[in-house]
């Protein structure tokens, strides 16, 4: 497997060669690189990083490594131990850090681990200073002398987070508590089954019921929140006669719900039914990425705003947000971005806005779903072929299709009357991604598989 640098990290899997794999050596390495280009940047060694981990299985030792790494080139580490990624981005604003480090592989596999890089505002770098830790990383750096080393702090207090949540205007506590509501958490062994209980029982919410709730990283099941993944919690949701279930990927990111009857609200419309409730009180535009679906655009121009497409990548998502001074956004993957918090994709924030949202409609969860325009989504993956470079794929798709109605901002997209395809390269794993969206679910996967079709077809020369 070979080592993955994006706009999205530094990821692979743990154990084998250095380079090819995110083996001890490479957390020095970009771990380092990272450390010196924030100390060029503020011109002094002393400066203030954050780290946090989901609980995959190599996470304490990431973090120990990573830890280590930045006191030895003279940084100052505050550690949050078992965390999530949205409260690592707060605590790097909270602390006045001038970086942060989130020790996560988000939805991969427990295999897989990286290194999440984060700028002085807590969001992710952009791809020049990327470029310079890659650059660096390949250099090499000086540390420090053994009167420079720095130091650690332990800090395990998260109402820096918590609390602007539990203070925003539009979540509404008291209304969500006389609801009484049930509901069931997974929790996918990781940070999720702590921080969401936590949020939920702060919110009033009168029965929580947590699985897999042991914070171990040895996943129940695949921790990408996607349907085929998650049979089992559906069935629990409807056994438990529960008003929904909420599920969160590892490091507490990306969001979905499941309704009263066991069945996925659908990934998609986490974002869609919150930008139509922030929506309703504050004017304004949206954005999500180019795999996301078109509800948010209807919903959006329902309230009078303006919807924008971005490029996949939360820092692209981000920098669309701030050009448009949208009041929402986020990635169709249940990834939520609220502004008026942080400028990071958190579920925890998502979760607040989506009970103060379902608890003001007074609807069942399956009533609410029905609420809004019906897509369905095709999601589907293609492992690259050594022979056939991903960019040359695209290329033959694109000219083939150059009479379409075709976007290449990232990868290949091209809409349809009766559908969309959007087809790229994965920025976290070696494959190249399908996503295509229809009023059917029939006819999304059947346009899906016409598109793996033509990439198999595809003759490089």
């Amino acid at each position: 497997m070979t080592l993955i640098k994006s706009i999205s990290g530094i990821r692979g899997t743990i154990g084998g060669l250095p380079g090819d794999n995110l083996t001890p050596l490479d957390v020095v390495k970009f771990c380092s690189a990272f450390c010196a280009v924030h100390q060029e940047k503020n011109q002094r060694k002393e400066i203030t990083i954050i780290i946090g981990r989901d609980a995959r299985i190599s996470g304490e030792m990431i973090a120990q490594l990573a830890s280590n790494t930045l006191i030895a080139m003279g940084a100052h580490v505050i550690d949050l131990g078992l965390s999530t990624t949205p409260t690592v981005e707060m605590a790097v604003v909270h602390y006045q850090a001038q970086a942060g480090i989130i020790l996560t592989a988000s939805h991969n596999p427990a295999q897989w681990n990286a290194l999440k890089l984060l700028n002085e505002k807590g969001e992710f770098i952009s791809a020049e200073m990327g470029q310079n830790v890659l650059s660096l990383a390949e250099k090499g750096v000086e540390f420090a002398s053994v009167m420079e080393l720095g130091k650690v702090q332990k800090q395990k207090d998260f109402d820096f987070h918590l609390g602007p949540i539990l203070s925003m205007p539009l979540v509404k506590k008291e209304l969500i508590a006389i609801k009484k509501l049930k509901i069931v958490v997974d929790g996918i062994n990781s940070s999720g089954a702590i921080f969401v209980p936590l949020l939920l029982n702060a919110l009033g919410v009168e029965e929580v019921f947590v699985i897999n709730a042991e914070p171990t990283g040895h996943f129940a099941h695949n921790p990408e929140p996607l349907a085929e993944h998650l049979q089992e919690t559906c069935l629990i949701v409807k056994q438990k006669n529960a008003d929904m279930g909420i599920v969160v990927d590892p490091d507490v990111d990306r969001l979905a719900f499941i309704d009263e009857n066991g069945e996925l609200f659908g990934e998609e419309y986490s974002l869609v039914a919150i930008a139509d409730y922030v929506l309703k009180y504050k004017k304004g535009n949206t954005v999500s990425n180019l795999s996301s679906t078109r509800a948010l655009k209807d919903i959006t121009e329902k309230h009078g705003g303006e919807y924008f497409a971005a490029a996949v990548g939360e820092v692209n998502v981000v920098e669309k947000m701030k050009q448009v001074n949208a009041v929402i956004g986020g990635e169709g993957n249940g990834g939520i971005i609220v502004p008026d918090l942080h400028y990071g994709r958190d579920a925890l924030v998502g979760i607040a806005l989506f009970l103060s949202h379902y608890c003001e409609m007074s609807l069942t969860m399956s009533e609410l779903k029905n609420t809004y325009p019906q897509y369905y989504m095709g999601k589907k993956k293609v492992d690259l072929d050594p022979t056939k470079p991903s960019e040359k794929i695209l290329a033959a798709l694109a000219d083939a299709h150059s009479n379409d109605n075709i976007n290449l901002t990232d990868g290949v997209k091209i809409d349809y009357p009766d559908y969309w395809v959007h087809l790229r390269r994965s920025n976290t794993e070696p494959i190249i991604r399908i996503y295509t969206e229809a009023q059917s679910q029939s006819l999304a996967d059947k346009m899906a598989e016409n598109w793996i079709q033509k990439i198999n077809d595809i003759s490089i020369q």
